[in-house]
């Protein structure tokens, strides 16, 4: 009897061990494919940072011609 439950008992630890170890691969491919999204969401936040400072530029340089053409009809009045 004690033979059967040995072998129950390794069965067992066995079961669980290869359990655990897939498991904790399949949790490691989860959080590969995250950090690969976070890395592209990174890359894209840094992109549009860019284009925002761009496009702030050009306001500010199209500010400052409208500026002159308003200093310019108020010196025609």
């Amino acid at each position: 009897m004690s033979g059967l439950v040995a072998a129950i008992l390794i069965v067992l630890i066995a079961v669980g061990g290869v359990t655990i170890g897939v498991v904790t691969y399949f949790r490691l491919q989860r959080h590969r494919a995250d950090a690969v999204a976070m890395a592209n969401y990174r890359k894209l936040a840094e992109e549009a940072v860019g284009r925002q400072e761009a496009v702030e530029n050009r306001l500010r340089e199209l500010d400052s011609r409208l500026a002159e053409i308003e200093k310019l009809l108020r010196s025609i009045d």
